[in-house]
């Protein structure tokens, strides 16, 4: 059946090369293939297997095969092995599914696109959030969910409004999420932080933080962190909850990457305390589309009024075509065939990443280890920049992040860099590794010096 599969994969590349299959184009099914072939369904699903592997078609379960690029002559263009971009990728995005779910939702949210909405958000798809966020361990109603134009804005809002612990001040991982140093620094609000590494935090330093220093809440990334990729256990998560109760300080639970968590054990700190010490963030813009912004956070009670005071002062409502469309994708079902298909991809991924650094990082070079996720950290010995390496590599066409803008002034590092799994591609992942390991190894000989060995690429 070798010239029967070879044959399939010829004949689709030809379609893809004159334009009979564009992109997004559905493939005949299995069945029909292996009828128009006379063969098996197995040599079918084996030519599929091996387009996907070229990255010129997807499949997305219980759906079928799609166009994910025309057949064209090779590019011009540099290959560029891209460890920098935090968005999913691409080529499993569900963009022809989301479309209709879109076009569904003019039709049936016509009267309210013409409109001001409840600024809490459409009430459907607040329920459907309350039933989606239980599978993440998060109980709640749907009057406490808050639709939000992305997480970033939630946690620009929540930095900027009082709490009702009237307290002032706020405290973060060192490392976190740039977006929040920028937002806090912006805000001018004093801040405070805790060391955080692969073996979590100091938990009698986040009491003596907690108990001194006017904590009005403590933003904190549980599962996945960026950029270490670090995730808490349960203990510590019960033990920092139990903390945070004592000192009547606020916890704002930063979970977008907690769908591609393969510990279903795992909870969330909110689990811990779901009546209202934990405020609960969750994004889809990582895990589904990022230009969907749409968000959403549960809040206590005596929450909810101040906080929508706060929204209407940047957008009064999110996108209600958004809201729709998520609203229709969650109530097809699709959405949980979407999570499955892209935890087994990043998992994989994280998985061969390791893998290289395990084997190409000499034995001074550490890198973290998370389960899945997006990032991993390499932490560099101390007489390499890590700014210096990222620019060499950037001359490769190797695009990583130096985490620099990821630490608060009074923590700055210089010898860690971050990588991200979600768009670079799997069979370039090795040969990354290896340039990095060769850059690496110009700046140690040559004094960390980037003048000095820019010349030797």
């Amino acid at each position: 059946m070798q010239t029967k599969y070879l044959e399939i994969i010829k004949d689709i590349k030809t379609q893809l090369a004159k334009g009979i299959l564009t992109t997004g184009s559905k493939l005949p099914s299995v069945r029909q293939l292996a009828q128009q072939f006379s063969c098996s369904k197995n040599t079918v699903i084996r030519a599929y297997n091996e387009l996907e592997k070229e990255h010129l078609i997807f499949s997305i379960p219980k759906s079928g095969y799609y166009v994910v690029n025309k057949a064209t002559q090779p590019s011009t263009q540099p290959q560029i092995i891209d460890f920098l971009s935090a968005g999913p990728d691409k080529r499993i995005m569900p963009y022809i599914e989301f479309q209709h779910c879109i076009n569904q939702a003019i039709d049936t949210y016509k009267e309210e696109l013409f409109s001001y909405n409840d600024q809490q958000g459409l009430s459907s798809l607040r329920v459907q959030l309350a039933k989606y966020l239980q599978g993440l361990q998060v109980f709640t109603n749907p009057e406490r969910l808050f639709i939000v134009s992305g997480s970033q804005q939630a946690l620009h809002l929540l930095a900027s409004m009082p709490f009702p612990n009237g307290k002032h001040n706020i405290l973060v991982e060192q490392p976190t999420y740039f977006g929040f140093i920028e937002s806090v620094r912006l805000q001018q609000a004093t801040t405070f932080g805790i060391d955080l590494t692969m073996e979590g935090i100091d938990l009698e330093q986040l009491e003596y933080i907690f108990r001194n220093n006017d904590i009005k809440f403590f933003y904190i990334v549980p599962r996945f962190h960026n950029p270490l990729g670090h995730s808490y256990t349960n203990d510590e998560k019960k033990r920092i909850v139990e903390l945070a109760e004592k000192y009547n300080v606020y916890i704002v639970e930063d979970d977008f990457l907690g769908d591609l968590d393969p510990n279903t054990k795992s909870d969330p700190l909110f689990a811990y305390n779901p009546s209202g010490r934990v405020i609960y963030i969750k994004s889809f813009s990582k895990v589904f589309l990022p230009g969907l912004r749409v968000g959403v956070v549960v809040l206590p009670a005596l929450m909810i009024n101040d906080f929508s005071r706060y929204k209407f002062s940047a957008d009064f409502n999110s996108s209600v075509l958004s809201q729709g469309a998520l609203d229709i994708y969650l109530k097809s079902g699709m959405f949980n065939s979407h999570i499955k298909a892209i935890k087994e991809l990043y998992s994989r991924k994280m998985n061969a990443l390791q893998i290289a650094c395990e084997a190409l990082l000499p034995s001074h070079t550490f890198f973290t280890k998370p389960t899945s996720g997006f990032y991993l950290s390499i932490i560099l010995p101390a007489h390499i920049s890590a700014k210096q390496l990222v620019h060499l590599l950037h001359e490769k066409n190797i695009w990583m992040d130096d985490a620099a803008r990821m630490f608060l002034p009074a923590y700055q590092q210089d010898h860690l860099i971050r990588l991200s799994i979600s768009q670079v591609d799997e069979h370039l992942i090795e040969e990354g590794m290896k340039e990095l390991v060769y850059c690496l190894s110009l700046l140690e000989r040559h004094k960390n010096s980037y003048k000095n060995v820019h010349h030797l690429l």
